[in-house]
């Protein structure tokens, strides 16, 4: 099986990468948020799922080692395949996916077209006792780099701008309402 693919960008159809690697093109599925941060490069290095079926086999790509351990515990869950864990990594990143988890949170899981909630509620359910609070947050803390995120994605940024404008606002910065103004103001700046 395939577990990492690095070549040349040769094409974005959809929410597929081409990948020219010594010329094979190779179509790998990621998510908005990585096909945002890949667009207008050259060369990119994914790490790689390979998911077979009877009748297919894909790729789904990933920038860190991190989304690809989130996207292979989100597809052990009934209910979530491929396409659903992609679209929960287009709306959220793995450290956001693990507070929710544990802060039994399913609101953001919900946000992903075909997740229900009790959908949501498994994923949390089955994953509580698989994953552990990122490093420098207690399970108690919110999270509201989601909200903010959300916000902006109504004012029409795309995921990956409000991901990076939210990444460099101080953590210090706790209320949602500030996050979103020094957010936009870095946003206004580019």
């Amino acid at each position: 099986m395939f577990a990492q693919i690095a070549g040349k960008i040769a094409g974005i159809r959809g929410g597929n990468v081409i990948v020219d690697v010594n010329g094979i093109g190779y179509k790998v599925s990621v998510s908005a948020y990585t096909l945002g941060k890949v667009a207008g490069q050259g060369e990119v290095a994914f790490h790689i799922h390979t998911h077979v079926r009877e009748d297919q086999l894909a790729l789904y790509g990933f920038l860190s080692e991190d989304e690809l351990d989130m996207f292979e515990l989100l597809i052990t869950i009934s209910g979530i395949g491929p396409k659903a864990a992609l679209g929960i990594l287009s709306i959220a990143d793995p450290d956001t996916i693990r507070m929710a988890i544990i802060n039994k949170d399913p609101s953001i899981l919900t946000q992903v077209s075909g997740v229900g909630k009790k959908t949501a509620e498994r994923v949390i359910v089955e994953l509580q006792n698989k994953v552990s609070a990122p490093s420098g947050k207690s399970a108690g803390q919110s999270m509201p780099d989601h909200e903010a995120l959300q916000a902006l994605l109504s004012l029409g940024y795309n995921v990956t701008e409000g991901r990076e404008a939210l990444k460099m606002v101080s953590p210090e910065v706790g209320d949602i309402g500030e996050r979103i103004r020094a957010a936009l103001k870095l946003l206004g700046k580019k």
